[in-house]
């Protein structure tokens, strides 16, 4: 039989086969190699088998069975071979991915790590991807991130950057979270505001899927029983993926992802890659939020050991004046009473004491001295007495008028009109004057934050069984019972540390006088707060 095909020739030419490309040059020296590379597929070896089974030659329907089977195989190997090549890409890019994730405790790094990889095409291919994450304190997954076109135009401009700058994985997020990451959110703030969802809605897909903690792919969104028709308009396309993000049995988020732009289908494939790749997701963002807590909670324990050491060494300095100014203020009685005998002896023994006396020049001198001294003493009690403040009978008006005229300038800067409403008839309350100032003014423009459009206090007096009662009603500031609550209890945890720290030193203050101190809030009408000044000395501790 003449044969149009070299197949059967030991040696040959490289013109004797058209298969044969350069550098191919030692198939023309291996009759099997050639055999097996080149013949299956060759036209002429193929003309060569029709004209053996033509001639009715019995191995020709042998020769094409096996054939057939080794192209069957060989494509086989090949799909076998493409398969292994993608997986061990995958498993570089889990790798890579596995490690930018493990090492980062920064919240926005692994969030930008985790949709760079979902978007970009080395690494899964979406087209865009929005992730929600579970706020537990408010009951709801909330909208937090998104990334990706809006539409073909910005596509092609995003893939051709990519393209020529021809980043990794690690440098591509890391170049959207220092250049993208704000703008990002600012390009789906809308669609990212219309994906909160609270956690009780269990007929809602997305927390389906969540509660389910497997990932559900929704394809005909727009005519599927289950999708709300809001989500499917909002998110503008008729399929696509949603993955829950779970650690250890917590829900963390859901991410929600799409072709937008390619409508390319997601495969089964691509829902089990993203799959794996959802679990080291889910625990770096929860690692990465429980240490923002952490540094949040250690913030604020330093800021209030820096708090507590000042008031120790401020409680330290006040009794170590306190204590200066008991023994001053002993030393200083137990020396003026003699000294206003001399002084009183001296004065009258020159009040009688004629011009021409040689003896008047030296008791000049003492009533002089005796003088000098007095005011020294005077200087020394006036300073023990602000040290070491008493009680005595005073006025309740002058009391009040006193702290609104110190508050005046402050308050009416900052807006407020004040009043006073004094009763009938009230008689002479035993306080500290001084510290029942301090304590009247703190409250009048305290450090509470939440101010309101109603920014006036109320100050009234009423005679009571023994007592008069202080009411000051401050319409300004909106705040809860517990929240205040905090506030009166001193280094207690508050939205601003150190906000309303005032007001706790004021109870205690005025608790140690036994003074009673009541503060009420109402979230609608403000702040009342209450003082029982005791009209009798036997009533105070």
């Amino acid at each position: 039989m003449d044969r149009g095909c070299c197949w059967d020739s030991k040696e040959i030419e490289q013109a004797d086969c058209p298969r044969i490309s350069e550098g191919e040059e030692e198939l023309l020296v291996s009759k099997r190699q050639r055999n097996l590379e080149k013949c299956s597929d060759c036209p002429r070896f193929l003309s060569d088998l029709n004209r053996l089974r033509e001639e009715a030659n019995p191995l020709a329907p042998v020769l094409i069975n096996l054939l057939a089977e080794y192209n069957r195989q060989k494509t086989q190997i090949q799909s076998l071979i493409s398969f292994l090549d993608n997986k061990t890409l995958e498993i570089r890019f889990l790798h890579e991915l596995g490690y930018v994730l493990q090492s980062s405790v920064n919240l926005d790094e692994v969030l930008s790590v985790a949709l760079t990889a979902i978007t970009a095409g080395k690494g899964f291919g979406m087209n865009r991807a929005f992730l929600l994450l579970c706020d537990r304190e408010e009951g709801v997954l909330k909208g937090y991130l998104g990334l990706g076109p809006r539409n073909l135009e910005e596509a092609s401009q995003v893939w051709d950057e990519i393209l020529q700058n021809d980043m990794d994985l690690q440098t591509l997020a890391q170049n959207f979270r220092l250049n993208k990451l704000s703008s990002e959110r600012a390009k789906f703030h809308d669609v990212l505001e219309q994906l909160t969802i609270p956690l009780s809605n269990k007929e809602h897909i997305i927390i389906k899927a969540l509660d389910g903690k497997r990932p559900v792919m929704v394809e005909g969104a727009f005519r599927h029983p289950d999708v709300p028709p809001e989500l499917a308009r909002l998110l503008g396309v008729d399929a696509f993926l949603l993955m829950p993000l779970i650690s250890r049995n917590r829900r963390v988020g859901m991410i929600i992802a799409d072709n937008c732009i390619t409508h390319r289908t997601i495969t089964e494939e691509d829902m089990r890659s993203l799959e794996t790749f959802s679990f080291p997701v889910a625990f770096a963002i929860e690692r990465a939020s429980l240490y923002d807590k952490l540094q949040v909670e250690l913030n604020r324990v330093t800021e209030a050991g820096k708090k507590l050491k000042e008031q120790q060494e401020l409680i330290v300095r006040m009794e170590n004046m306190a204590l200066v100014g008991r023994i001053t203020s002993s030393i200083a009685h137990s020396v003026r009473n003699p000294l206003m005998i001399i002084g009183g002896f001296a004065r009258s023994m020159l009040k009688n004491s004629p011009e021409s006396d040689p003896k008047r020049t030296f008791i000049e001198s003492i009533v002089a001295e005796t003088r000098h001294l007095e005011g020294v003493l005077d200087e020394i009690l006036n300073y023990s007495d602000s040290l070491y403040p008493t009680r005595d009978f005073w006025d309740v008006n002058q009391l009040v008028e006193t702290a609104l005229r110190d508050t005046a300038d402050t308050l009416t800067s900052l807006g407020y009109a004040t009043a006073y409403i004094p009763g009938q008839e009230l008689p002479a309350v035993y306080i500290d004057f001084k510290q029942l100032s301090y304590c009247l003014r703190t409250v009048l423009q305290n450090d509470i934050t939440g101010l309101g459009v109603d920014r006036s206090i109320v100050i009234t007096s009423q005679r009571g069984e023994e007592c008069v009662i202080l009411r000051v009603e401050d319409h300004s500031r909106h705040i809860s019972q517990a929240e205040l609550d905090h506030l009166l209890v001193p280094f207690s945890e508050t939205r601003d540390l150190g906000a309303g720290l005032g007001l706790a030193l004021c109870k205690t203050m005025l608790e140690k006088q036994g003074v009673p101190f009541v503060a009420q809030a109402d979230l609608h009408e403000g702040i009342r707060y209450s003082i029982t000044l005791p009209t009798r000395k036997e009533e105070q501790p």
